[in-house]
């Protein structure tokens, strides 16, 4: 069995590559070739922390991926990433254990190049500015990966938090991404034609009326009931809504929980394969949200795991 690290999982799956494993993964979702069943997530009363536990398979030719781990809020104050997690892979004929995988490196890539190819599909033509609100590990990522589908002109960074939105600009900037922090979310959003919203609020910080005609807005924060950093009246607002996986967004998704009635919602796979239509006007404000899917993991997974096994990376080890 192999063991792979955070470092090798990142110098493995390139933003690129990362993005190819999405659509790959939408796509399977969309025509039923993957397996994907409802996650399992929460914890006891009064915990702050959240545990989940992802199963999935891409296809009948790589095997099956479960993700264990939890969302720690307090790990901000201590300097610590607030997503900690195990992903382990099955082989596709003998389940045998094949590779353990940080799974923390392997939320924190695919889950901002599902953003990336979301973007790359929903974003009106022409769009440049982005706006991200959250500066921690998801948001710096965000810049990264949806550089690679936009050719971004502005980027401005927004956290409650000054030291961190400061220094997560100065930190891309300095890598050549034209990013600026900025103390409020109205002035982030004002000329965004793609704001991200990267948090791990239980209250809505993005009110729609600051937003522009056209603006294409991504939320990866609103995964469980509780968690709703973008408002069920931004829903509404939307011309349209897309989400990873309809089941999932209705069961889990804070702002589409809280509406509490059905509300039309497109999955990225059905957009992607031409079978639903999102943006129909390039002033209609669209929204993806996303819940993260077990699916998401085996792509991304098997993808490090063939690599790694073509390089001879990462530390075998007796099983």
């Amino acid at each position: 069995m192999r063991l792979l690290t955070a470092a090798d999982v990142h110098a493995l799956l390139d933003p690129d590559a990362a993005i190819a494993t999405q659509r790959a993964a939408f796509t399977a979702l969309a025509t039923g070739e993957a397996w994907q069943p409802d996650k399992i997530g929460g914890g006891p009363y009064g915990a702050r922390s959240t545990v989940f536990c992802y199963a999935a398979r891409l296809d009948a030719a790589t095997g099956p991926v479960s993700k264990f781990g939890s969302v720690n809020p307090g790990n901000h104050a201590l300097g610590l990433p607030s997503v900690h997690a195990v992903l382990v892979a099955l082989h596709p004929e003998t389940g045998a254990p094949v590779a353990v995988l940080d799974g923390g490196a392997v939320t924190t890539l695919r889950t901002s190049a599902a953003s990336a190819v979301a973007v790359a599909e929903l974003a009106r033509p022409g769009a440049a500015r982005l706006a991200v609100l959250g500066a921690g590990t998801q948001g710096r990522a965000h810049v990264r990966a949806i550089s690679r589908v936009l050719p971004l002109r502005e980027v401005t960074m927004w956290s409650p938090d000054l030291a961190e939105r400061e220094q997560a600009a100065r930190e891309l900037a300095a890598d050549g991404y034209p990013v600026h922090a900025v103390a409020d979310v109205a002035h982030a959003v004002a000329e965004a034609d793609v704001v991200v919203c990267a948090t791990l609020a239980t209250e809505p910080i993005l009110p729609p009326e600051l937003l522009r005609p056209g603006v294409t807005v991504v939320s990866i924060g609103s995964f469980e009931e509780h968690r709703r950093e973008i408002g069920t009246d931004l829903l509404e607002a939307s011309a349209a809504v897309v989400v990873d996986h309809v089941p999932t967004a209705r069961a889990h998704a804070g702002p589409v929980v809280a509406a509490g009635r059905p509300m039309e919602l497109l999955a990225l796979g059905e957009v992607l394969g031409g079978r639903a239509t999102a943006r129909r006007h390039p002033d209609d404000l669209v929204t993806y949200l996303s819940v993260g899917l077990g699916v998401q993991d085996a792509a991304a997974a098997w993808h490090v795991i063939e690599r790694a096994e073509a390089l001879g990376a990462g530390q075998e080890i007796a099983w």
